[in-house]
């Protein structure tokens, strides 16, 4: 299985009353993110025929952002094991439940996401990878241990994909 791990798009600030900051969508900035993000997975022909998500609003709205993007027909499943309270095990559970699937594209948060991820790739946890809002990391899991293939956060995706969309051809004018 190819494992895409990503970190909800931006969705403004923290709110201080935890009720309302379990509702907290995604703003301007984070759907914009979901589109270049989506972009870049269907550049890169990403075999994705699985999308999990948790179950709070920023990371579904993520998750159906990017799939419908990516023009998955399929319906985004939630699971515990992306939430924001959820612990290794949990995840390992999530992971066992689709290890059938060619290419699963699981979105959550932070810390979970980048702790989730070091453990994978490190077995032990020792890796310490940042992981922007909108990020994307590709997990090779079909590796022992599994093996990060790449990280991409949608800054850098902007640039690469507005760079490869140009022409690389000079303009030349008719006179």
């Amino acid at each position: 299985m190819i494992l895409y791990l990503m970190r909800h798009a931006n969705a403004g600030t923290i709110r201080e009353n935890p009720v309302l900051d379990l509702k907290r969508g995604l703003v301007k900035e984070g759907k914009e993110q979901c589109m270049i993000m989506a972009r870049v997975l269907g550049t890169l022909k990403a075999p994705i025929d699985t999308i999990v998500s948790s179950s709070l609003k920023r990371a579904m709205q993520t998750a159906q952002l990017v799939g419908t993007e990516l023009g998955f027909e399929g319906k985004v499943e939630i699971s515990p094991g992306l939430g924001m309270n959820a612990s290794f095990s949990d995840f390992q559970n999530m992971l066992a439940k689709y290890a059938d699937r060619d290419g699963v594209l699981a979105v959550g948060h932070n810390p979970n996401m980048f702790q989730f991820l070091g453990r994978l790739i490190t077995g032990n946890g020792g890796a310490s990878i940042r992981m922007r809002k909108g990020s994307i990391a590709r997990v090779d899991m079909e590796r022992h241990p599994p093996r990060l293939q790449w990280l991409l956060d949608p800054r850098t995706a902007r640039i690469v994909y507005a760079s490869a969309t140009k022409s690389s051809r000079p303009k030349t004018s008719r006179k």
